[in-house]
């Protein structure tokens, strides 16, 4: 390719997606410093240096994935599927514990968690499938058993290690796809009566006891203040006092006097809104909301059915992971751990969100560039 012909290929590149995720990344990253830089929790450097090294990994990854063409991602998505069960089997056998939990995978100085990954895979093999089988009908209970064997495998065993949040997503992201397959009424209201029966069976029956903890403590924090709701309260509080325009950069009292742990991970955004309050709070969610859109564009605007699935998969990640967050932080979610994308601390999930945004461009390449 000569210089003029990579100008044109740089001109019909689509650059929505990492253009817009860099942008949370960097809002992310500035909220990082404000959330560490005056606690002995953790070496802010490292985090700086960790999390930034992690983001360029990821955007390497993505960028590069983004050149390969959307048929390849059709020939390799049952391969991805297989072989990330064998990882999550293996994480249970030999991983990692830590917080009380087998989830990740050690290769030398490489730390990762298969569950990351098998977000990505559910979704390329449910697209997979959809793809070929009468895409144009809609689904009934018959149709969803190959599906609801492809979700359950990889969202029991991610359970077990125990990572309820994560195998929660996973269900959601299928549902999310099955529902835009077109759902039948009758199969609709069936699974919203199986679905209750089954969080209650796994209430009394699948939860452990710091896991009912935290739905009961949900329902009214102030029966354990200084244990399972000792969280959520504080990140109540840092909520409620950014108020409109919140404190400022580098000023949530929350953050400073480690009042919030977990304030660079899972409360990020409880920092977030202290800091820059309802206002800001609203800017950093247009921008997701601008994300969303792209997946959901892109969706209807291609004409294979693999890559409107996978379009709207990927986006449901994306929106899961933001939704449950954010309600989590706000007392309107039992707390579960889900990151709050490119703003949590965390490189596994960069990773993540890397390939998607990676997989999403290489559909809307192919539009005009391949």
């Amino acid at each position: 390719m000569n210089f003029s012909g990579f100008i044109n290929s740089l001109r019909r590149y689509d650059f929505s997606f990492f253009g817009i995720s860099a942008v949370i990344f960097l809002i992310g990253i500035i909220n990082l410093y404000s959330a560490t830089h005056a606690t002995a929790q953790a070496d802010v450097s490292s985090l700086f240096r960790a999390q930034i090294g992690w983001y360029l990994i990821s955007l390497v990854i993505g960028v590069s994935i983004s050149f390969i063409q959307p048929k390849n991602f059709y020939r390799v998505a049952y391969f991805l599927y297989l072989g990330t069960i064998l990882l999550l089997i293996l994480t249970l056998v030999m991983g990692q514990i830590g917080m009380g939990a087998r989830r990740w995978l050690a290769f030398g100085v490489l730390r990762f968690q298969p569950s990351e990954l098998m977000k990505l895979f559910v979704v390329l093999g449910l697209a997979r499938y959809f793809a070929k089988e009468n895409p144009d009908r809609e689904l009934g209970l018959k149709e969803l058993i190959i599906p609801a064997f492809f979700t359950l495998i990889p969202a029991l065993l991610i359970i077990a290690q125990p990572d309820l949040g994560t195998g929660l997503l996973i269900l959601l992201v299928s549902f999310s796809l099955c529902f835009y397959r077109k759902l039948k009424l009758k199969t609709l209201l069936i699974l919203g009566i199986i679905g209750l029966l089954t969080a209650g069976g796994m209430y009394k029956f699948g939860l452990r006891e710091y896991q009912k903890k935290r739905i009961t403590t949900f329902i009214d924090p102030e029966t354990d203040l200084k244990g399972s709701g000792y969280n959520a309260v504080q990140s109540k509080i840092a909520i409620g006092s950014g108020q409109f325009f919140g404190k400022g950069f580098n000023k949530s009292s929350q953050a400073s006097f480690n009042y919030l742990p977990e304030n660079h991970t899972d409360f990020a955004f409880s920092v977030f809104n202290e800091e820059h309050g309802f206002f800001g709070a609203l800017i950093l969610i247009s921008f997701y909301v601008i994300l969303f859109y792209r997946f959901l564009w892109l969706a209807s605007n291609v004409t294979r059915i693999f890559e409107s699935v996978v379009a709207v998969g990927l986006m449901s990640i994306l929106f899961w992971h933001t939704f449950i967050n954010m309600g989590m932080v706000m007392g309107l979610l039992p707390i579960v751990g889900i990151p709050l994308p490119y703003v949590s601390y965390g490189g596994t999930s960069l990773l993540t969100f890397g390939i998607a945004c990676g997989i999403v461009t290489s559909i809307s390449n192919a539009r005009n560039l391949f």
